[in-house]
């Protein structure tokens, strides 16, 4: 199924799910509009798959809370520029947790070797001008700090925000690949801070690691976190 979401990373997904991963992406970059209504009848056309994984495609997007089903389908809801920020803030609320639980663990030896090892697959994808690969490696990195700790009810919520914030970060850095790829030599620096200060047990490096991350992804001059237009833009680009 060729779409907007890459092919490759949907090999053991159902069709249901493969059909929610494209849709999912032509929402976020506005390709769907919000208010645009989706034919179950129509979706199964375009997609060329029975009516059964277009209805599974649509409750996934509805409890992700972009889309409305109806009675024969479905009409989009989108996402606004407060949903976006909404969503880094509950991620920064959750890493500053998982932050606070791993400076006050004594061994973090397997972590910070895990977390190296994805730092330099990262930056084997920016030689490659990978930025799919990139985008996936980074938010293995998260990932990998979040499950760390073992907190099961973190990881649920973690689980949750995922498919919506790696869809944005895929459009995020796809446009950035293409237009100040530059940037990406900074963004490993910010991730290698990260992973100094869980060897260190630094809050004081804790705290300038999240000042660094958190403004970059949420800054407005450059990232297309800030609004749908700036997605939209990405998509267009990425075409």
């Amino acid at each position: 199924m060729k779409g907007l979401y890459p092919e490759k990373r949907l090999a053991k997904s159902s069709i249901g799910q493969q059909v929610a991963a494209d849709l999912r992406m032509r929402i976020l970059s506005r390709d769907l509009k919000n208010g645009t209504v989706l034919s179950e009848n129509r979706l199964s056309e375009e997609y060329n798959v029975s009516r059964s994984p277009i209805r599974e495609a649509l409750r996934i997007l509805e409890r992700e809370d972009l889309v409305q089903l109806n009675r024969m389908g479905a009409k989009v809801a989108g996402i606004t520029e407060k949903d976006i920020d909404e969503i880094y803030d509950v991620r920064l609320m959750m890493e500053s947790f998982v932050f606070k639980n791993l400076l006050e663990r004594e061994n973090n030896d397997s972590l910070l070797r895990e977390l190296n090892k994805i730092l330099e697959m990262m930056k084997v994808a920016i030689k490659y001008k990978d930025a799919d690969e990139f985008s996936f490696r980074d938010i293995e990195f998260h990932e990998t700090i979040i499950r760390s700790i073992q907190h099961r009810y973190l990881f649920i919520l973690w689980s949750n925000i995922k498919p919506v914030m790696e869809c944005l970060i895929l459009l995020d850095m796809r446009h950035r690949m293409k237009n100040n790829d530059a940037d990406f030599g900074r963004i490993i620096q910010n991730h290698q801070l990260l992973i100094q200060s869980i060897e260190e047990k630094d809050m004081r490096l804790v705290e300038e690691a999240f000042y660094k991350n958190f403004r970059d992804v949420k800054r407005k001059s450059d990232g297309l976190w800030t609004t749908p237009e700036f997605l939209k833009k990405a998509n267009e680009q990425y075409e």
